[in-house]
């Protein structure tokens, strides 16, 4: 990566022009002071601000905001105008170059002038990433390019002569000063140093600049670069982090016949689970010292928010949605005029190409700022993104829940999370353990639509095509009688109703040959005469506990039969020993424990061919249904189980299941 770095020398002035609040340009301005090694700096502030600037400065990484009102005239009385807000964030350039002027104990000037009257600008530049590939050279000369003409506005020209003054003023005591400052005046403050000027009428103290501590929710959703890109160029301006060890030695207990345990991952709170991938992400993108790069880092956002949502759902990211993700990111960015996308983008991607859960683990790693807290030594503020930038957009994740009061326009999921490690496994004081009610009407209701889909499917098969002579039978088959136009013959078509319904229903997600990632095998009898006994093999549901005696498993396939209460357990029956995989087993004692000749069979592919001969012994007919004819958005809310440690639970578990 190009790490080309351009001054602007006038004098003894060394001026980097830079981009406000962009990851790119803070990272150029610890470059510069390395090469100029100035002994001054100067950015671009008013010197109404320094104190408390200064101490926002200090109190790095933590976030702080400045806050003070306008002075407008109306009837030609002076009255207060809107609220200005400063926000003190790491990836700043400016906040780069006065935290640096600290840390080498460099003066350090603020010489722009105070101004009520400065209009908002919305200027729309170049992705600051390119500078990445192209140097800032290149991309400064682009820039002076394409706003070449374009006449300043009063106040900005009062601004530059007033910078130009403070710098000439600056040059008669320094030999080399490091001047930040915004693309936009750098020209124009570069000419009216060349000539004398004259001392500008300015503000010279402001009353009412207050100093706040920016609270934790605020800072998820107004940060000019999102949290937790701030966050890996905070931990890369010092030595890289050592790798997160979460690892650890187990929380083990015993409730009567479930024994849980939970090590590792699981043992962390949350926030030290999100700090780690930070930390992963500092060490791991780019050696110390090097450029930060934008895109290196949300790959690696990418592949941490995979890993938590792997270890939450169970559910393995393919690679076809990692490639779509990339795809559909990168064209949302094209489409604004960016190369790189912006954290809106980002995240409807996630919701688009993978789903919502995975949305709340990607908008959860990539809102996270560690070191924010309410609790500090200044009052706490909430601001809104429409108070700071003039506007927001908006992102739902379902399942959508009621909002709660505040200013959060994000809309994230508030999943309970344990309080202390460990707290959940309480809750397994119940040595029973039954199904949520919502996941059992889902899977009866589904169960009968794949019964009434096989039982049309076996109409089709037993259905025939012929030439019409004395009669219409059912009705004109238009496909056949299309297809055979050229003969000018009418076929007509005879639906015969398949004898006997569907008993029992199979239905496989993954057969599990050989990897053994399914070893929960139970068999469970309906509690009333609308549900189905049901047999099923799944994940371990002590891997993934998301509540106080809630578990959340994962089928990988799973048997329904009715009338209930009739089936025993069919993972201990002698009779299905010869079964060489669960699906199997599933299968044979579908047979079995049919009262009906048609058994449906959902899978990827059929059955081998001697459950056909097993079938018919038996009187019994398999009707296949292709997994793949199937919604896969259907299929995978299926897939989802829930474990209860006793009915007490099923009053408390819509609050944790998600």
């Amino acid at each position: 990566m190009p790490q080309r770095l351009h001054l602007e020398n006038f004098g003894p002035i060394h001026a980097l022009p830079i981009l406000h609040y962009r990851l790119e340009f803070a990272h150029l301005v610890r470059m510069a002071c390395a090469r100029v090694r100035p002994d001054a700096v100067a950015i671009e502030l008013p010197p109404t601000l320094e104190p408390l600037f200064l101490r926002a400065v200090r109190r790095l990484p933590q976030i702080s905001v400045l806050s003070y009102r306008r002075n407008t005239k109306k009837g030609g009385k002076p009255v207060e105008g809107e609220t200005v807000y400063l926000l003190v964030e790491p990836a700043d350039p400016l906040v780069e170059a006065a935290r640096r002027a600290l840390e080498l104990n460099l003066p350090l000037y603020f010489v722009d002038i105070d101004t009520d009257r400065y209009p908002r600008h919305h200027d729309r530049l170049p992705d600051s990433y390119s500078i990445c590939r192209i140097g800032l050279e290149a991309y400064y000369r682009e820039y002076l390019k394409f706003c070449d003409g374009e006449p300043p506005c009063r106040e900005d020209t009062r601004r530059e002569q007033g910078m130009a003054f403070h710098l000439q003023q600056l040059a008669q005591k320094h030999q080399r000063i490091l001047f930040v400052c915004g693309m936009a005046h750098l020209e124009r403050v570069k000419c009216s140093f060349a000539t004398p000027q004259a001392a500008p009428l300015e503000r010279m103290r402001r009353d009412g600049v207050s100093i706040w501590n920016l609270h934790p929710d605020s800072c998820r959703e107004i940060l000019a670069e999102f949290p937790f890109l701030s966050a890996v160029y905070e931990y890369r301006r010092g030595p890289l982090p050592e790798e997160p060890v979460e690892a650890g030695s187990g929380l083990r207990k015993r409730f009567h016949a479930l024994e849980l345990i939970r090590g590792g991952r699981q043992e962390l709170p949350e926030e030290q689970l999100l700090d780690n991938a930070i930390r992963r992400t500092a060490r791991h993108t780019g050696r110390e010292g090097s450029f930060s790069d934008r895109q290196r880092v949300i790959y690696r956002l990418f592949c941490e928010a995979a890993r938590q949502y792997r270890q939450e759902t169970g559910e393995i990211l393919q690679l076809w949605q990692k490639r779509a993700f990339f795809r559909f990111s990168r064209n949302y960015a094209l489409q604004s005029g960016m190369l790189l996308p912006d954290l809106f983008q980002l995240l409807a991607a996630a919701r688009g190409c993978v789903d919502d859960n995975f949305a709340y683990a990607f908008c959860r790693l990539a809102t996270c700022y560690p070191w924010q807290s309410e609790s500090s030594d200044l009052a706490t503020i909430s601001i809104s993104p429409e108070e700071l930038w003039g506007g927001s957009r908006q992102i739902r994740f379902r399942p959508r829940q009621k909002r709660s009061k505040g200013l959060s326009r994000i809309g994230l999921l508030k999943r309970k999370r344990e309080k202390r490690p460990g707290e959940w496994l309480e809750g397994f004081d119940d040595p029973s353990v039954c199904s949520w009610p919502q996941e059992d009407i889902a899977i009866e209701e589904y169960g009968r639509f794949l019964k009434r889909k096989g039982e049309l499917q076996l109409s089709e098969e037993l259905s025939r095509t012929e030439k019409f002579s004395s009669s219409l039978l059912d009705g004109i088959d238009m496909r056949e009688t299309i297809r055979n136009i050229h003969d000018g013959a009418i076929f007509v078509r005879e639906q015969q109703r398949a004898k006997g319904g569907v008993g029992s229903l199979v239905m496989i997600f993954d057969e599990d040959r050989r990897t053994g990632r399914y070893p929960y095998r139970m068999t469970w009898l309906g509690e009333h005469d609308q549900e189905s006994d049901m047999a099923f093999y799944a994940t371990d549901p002590t891997e993934n506990i998301v509540g106080p005696g809630i578990c959340r498993s994962e089928y990988g396939g799973f048997l329904l039969s009715f009338p209930p209460r009739r089936m025993l357990d069919v993972w201990q029956d002698p009779d299905y020993q010869s079964a060489a995989t669960g699906s199997e087993v599933l299968l044979m004692a579908a047979l079995d424990y049919s009262t009906e000749k048609n058994v449906v069979y959902v899978a990827a592919k059929p059955p081998r061919s001697i459950f056909k001969q097993i079938a018919a012994r038996r009187d019994r007919t398999i009707v296949y249904i292709s997994l793949g004819s199937l919604s896969p958005h259907k299929l995978k809310q299926l897939r989802i189980l829930h474990i209860l440690a006793g009915k007490d639970k099923r009053q408390i578990a819509a609050e944790y299941i998600w």
